[in-house]
């Protein structure tokens, strides 16, 4: 089943969310989501997505965090691994190391710690193709 948000971000328009864990809610361990997922909890412990990950405003997530696009505008500790893009919004706050190909802080957003940019992909790597050498 899916769920659509009243009021959505525009890093999810276009997207239906595959879950959600809304504020109130306090979660320990392990969290696997296979689409766009949303946490407004706290959390303590990994989160992993081969998808979207949204920390939303009520978001108090301590760990670490494995995805493809991962947008933040509640507080994160922890460390990151992102294989897309990690975006910090204007009243996010992340606090450790993010390992990403492309890192976007609005104004507002605060980051402290190390950043490690990171190769997008291997498919978007300069091609290089041997050339023959010709015999005189």
């Amino acid at each position: 089943m899916q769920w659509r948000s009243k009021g959505r971000t525009k890093e999810a328009e276009g997207q239906e969310f595959t879950g959600f864990l809304d504020k109130g809610v306090r979660v320990e361990g392990t969290l696997e989501a296979s689409g766009v997922f949303r946490v407004d909890a706290q959390m303590k412990g990994n989160l992993i997505s081969s998808h979207s990950l949204i920390l939303g405003e009520g978001a108090r997530v301590e760990g670490q965090i494995e995805g493809n696009h991962v947008v933040i505008s509640g507080k994160f500790d922890g460390v990151i691994f992102a294989k897309g893009r990690v975006e910090i919004q204007a009243k996010g706050v992340v606090t450790g190391e993010i390992h990403s190909p492309c890192l976007v802080i609005e104004p507002g957003g605060i980051f402290d710690g190390r950043c490690h940019m990171l190769a997008a992909s291997e498919s978007a790597k300069p091609l290089t193709i041997p050339i023959r050498a010709s015999q005189p």
